[in-house]
């Protein structure tokens, strides 16, 4: 994957276009240091998969953020110092920076700015394929950028999917790119109605049988699930973000009944609010589905966190607990924490759990009064 883009405005032109990262955070009153530092891991997992390189973290404990700069002075006077030392082309902050902070701290800092939403809509811009995901993530970009047009954001602008719209010099020029993002604004979500009308037919097409959707953090291992419920062949790899676009397949191994296991992207913790509004008719194949199987990296530790923040999501989708079945993935490497017994445990890798999985789901969905119709006869016990 191509190393985080360079910006393109004109008093930048001296700034080093480097991969290599510093990531800021902030913990206090809020957050304290340990969480900060698991934050701080998985945003660095984010830069790698976006194409960068960190070399350096920085943690500052402020009872909230600086309004002006996110760190305050003496932080920021450290931060262009380590910078310069280590020759960064980008410094990260974990948590969504103002437009008013991005342009004090490209202004004060020897490197181009960049936060948390902002690399994560870098990673969607880059591994979207269909029509929708492309759309989507356009929109959110450019929902994104608007504000921070005169700020030092403007790589977005030059990904995939991301429009052509950039800030140049002159307050003229600015109004003008204004325009036309609204203008494109108001055609992409024209064009995101259309697709979801489209969805909803391939939806009723759906419905004639169950469907049961694989949700779950990202990279805890959906799309490695999927292949090995469905005799899939679909691309899996051990980075975030690894699926964007909801794939359907049958579900093998349940005696000839006809159940549809999907796909689906992966949830967050500090999700952009954008992204999660264009991604809307995503979510909702996840939403419609009549069971969902949350899978969640029992190797993980932070498999407790990852699995509250996408019942947070869940709960957000008004998706009933009774509707959730939860299966621990990676259970055949060394688990950190106790694990709720209620759940089922598999490793996908391994194939360990999988028919006790496939039970689970025929009992849930007919505990949940889901008619399950056959293909053929059904197979011999």
């Amino acid at each position: 994957m191509k190393p985080f883009p360079a910006s393109n405005r004109e008093n930048e032109a001296e700034k080093p276009r480097s991969p290599k990262t510093i990531l800021v955070g902030v913990f206090g009153r809020a957050t304290d240091r340990a969480t900060a530092e698991d934050h701080l891991d998985e945003l660095e997992r984010l830069v790698d998969t976006a194409g960068g390189r960190v070399l350096a973290r920085a943690l500052q404990e402020r009872k909230a953020p600086d309004p002006a700069t996110f760190v305050g002075k003496g932080k920021l006077d450290e931060l262009a110092e380590l910078g310069r030392n280590v020759g960064a082309g980008w410094t990260v902050f974990d948590d969504e920076l103002s437009p008013s902070q991005v342009r004090n701290l490209e202004k004060a800092l020897p490197t181009r700015v960049l936060d948390r939403p902002g690399v994560i809509l870098q990673i969607f811009a880059a591994r979207a394929r269909s029509r929708a995901a492309m759309t989507q993530v356009e929109l959110a970009q450019l929902e994104y950028l608007l504000p921070r047009l005169a700020g030092g954001v403007t790589g977005l602008a030059q990904q995939r999917g991301g429009g052509a719209f950039r800030g140049g010099a002159g307050e003229r020029k600015i109004e003008l790119d204004r325009r036309k993002i609204r203008r494109r604004i108001a055609t992409l979500k024209e064009e995101l109605r259309k697709i979801e009308r489209g969805r909803e037919v391939r939806q009723k097409r759906l419905r004639q049988v169950p469907v049961v959707a694989l949700v779950g953090y990202t990279n805890a291992g959906k799309t490695t699930l999927f292949n090995r419920l469905s005799s899939s062949r679909e691309f899996a790899e051990d980075r975030l973000f690894a699926t964007l676009d909801p794939r359907h397949a049958r579900l093998q191994g349940v005696g000839g009944r006809a159940i549809v296991v999907g796909d689906t992207v992966g949830f967050l913790r500090k999700l952009p609010h954008q992204l999660v509004a264009s991604f809307r008719s995503t979510l909702a194949e996840a939403e419609d589905a009549d069971l969902l199987v949350h899978v969640v990296d029992a190797s993980s530790p932070q498999a407790d966190a990852q699995r509250e923040a996408v019942e947070e999501v869940l709960d957000e989708m008004g998706v009933e607990r009774r509707r959730v079945l939860v299966a621990y993935n990676k259970t055949d490497l060394p688990v950190p924490q106790t694990l709720d017994p209620d759940a089922v445990r598999i490793s996908a890798g391994t194939g360990a759990g999988l028919a006790e999985l496939r039970a689970a789901v025929v009992a849930r969905l007919e505990a949940l009064g889901v008619k399950i119709p056959f293909y053929g006869a059904p197979a011999p016990a």
